[in-house]
C-alpha cells in the first residue's frame, strides 16, 4: 500500500513538471524508479531498463493530458509536430534497442550525465538564439530521429531537447513547449513498444513485469500524472518559472551524483 502511495506522489510531481516545463516528467520518473527498484532489491541488471521502460509508458498518458490543455490555448504547431514525429518514432525504437545492449549500471551513469546537462541548461536558461529558419520535411525528420534516439535511450519525452532546438529555429518559447508536448506522444509509443520487445526474453524480471515495464509503478504514476499534468500546463501560462527552474536544477545535480556514486 505504501508503495502505491509513493507511485501516486511520483506521478503527481512528474505530471506538474511535464506540463510546466514541457519535459515529459521522465527526468524525474526514471531516477526515482531506479532508487525505488533498488530499495525493492530488483536485480541490478534489469532495474534501470525497467525504470526507463516504465517511464516511457507513463509518458503516453501524461503527453495526452498536456496536449489537451495546450490545444485549448491553440499553441500547438501541429504541422511542425507531425514533421518531427516520424523521425522521433523511428529514433525511439532505435534508442530502446541500444539501451538493451548496455549494462544496467552503464545506462544509469549515462542517464546521470544527461540529468546534469538538463540541470545546467535550466539553471543558466541556456536557450539558443533564434537565428535559423526551420528546415524542410527531411531536415525536421532528421532532427526528430536524433531527439527520439536520445529520448528512447533515457526514457524521457524529449522536451529538454525539442524546446531549445525549436527556439533556435525561431519558434516562440510558448509554442515550442506546447509543440514539444505533442511530439512526446508518438515518441512514448515507439519507446514503450521498443522496451516491451527488448525485454521479452530478459531474465530475472520481477513479478508483475512484462518486458521492461513494471505495471504496478505504471498504474500508480498514470493515475495521478494525467491530472497533475493539466495543472502544470496551466501554470506555464501564469507563472514565471525562473525560481522553479533553479530549484529543479539543484535537485537534478544531487540526483545525478547519487546515481553515479551509489
Amino acid at each position: 500500500m505504501l508503495m502505491i502511495v509513493g507511485y501516486l506522489c511520483l506521478g503527481a510531481i512528474a505530471g506538474i513538471i511535464a506540463g510546466l516545463f514541457g519535459l515529459g516528467g521522465g527526468i524525474v520518473i526514471v531516477p526515482t524508479l531506479i532508487f525505488t527498484f533498488t530499495y525493492l532489491n530488483f536485480p541490478t541488471e534489469v532495474l534501470t531498463h525497467l525504470a526507463i521502460g516504465t517511464s516511457l509508458a507513463s509518458i503516453i498518458f501524461t503527453s495526452l493530458s498536456t496536449i489537451y490543455v495546450h490545444q485549448k490555448t491553440k499553441t500547438i504547431d501541429w504541422s511542425l509536430a507531425l514533421k518531427l514525429s516520424l523521425g522521433m518514432f523511428i529514433g525511439g525504437l532505435l534508442g530502446a534497442y541500444v539501451a538493451d545492449l548496455l549494462d544496467g549500471k552503464m545506462l544509469q551513469n549515462i542517464f546521470a550525465v544527461y540529468a546534469i546537462f538538463v540541470a545546467i541548461q535550466m539553471w543558466f536558461s541556456l536557450t539558443p538564439k533564434a537565428t535559423q529558419q526551420l528546415p524542410k520535411n527531411f531536415g525536421c525528420s532528421v532532427i526528430g530521429s536524433v531527439v527520439g534516439f536520445v529520448s528512447g535511450l533515457f526514457g524521457i519525452a524529449g522536451g529538454s531537447l525539442v524546446v531549445p532546438v525549436l527556439t533556435f529555429y525561431k519558434v516562440n518559447i510558448t509554442r515550442a513547449i506546447a509543440t514539444s508536448s505533442a511530439t512526446g506522444f508518438p515518441l512514448a509509443i515507439s519507446g514503450t513498444f521498443g522496451y516491451l520487445w527488448a525485454g521479452q526474453n530478459a531474465i530475472n524480471l520481477p513479478e508483475h513485469s512484462f518486458g521492461y515495464i513494471y505495471w504496478p509503478a505504471l498504474f500508480g504514476i498514470v493515475i495521478s500524472s494525467t491530472y497533475f499534468a493539466k495543472i502544470g500546463a496551466k501554470l506555464t501560462h501564469r507563472l514565471n518559472p525562473k525560481i522553479l527552474k533553479k530549484s529543479f536544477s539543484v535537485l537534478m545535480i544531487l540526483v545525478a551524483f547519487e546515481l553515479i556514486f551509489s
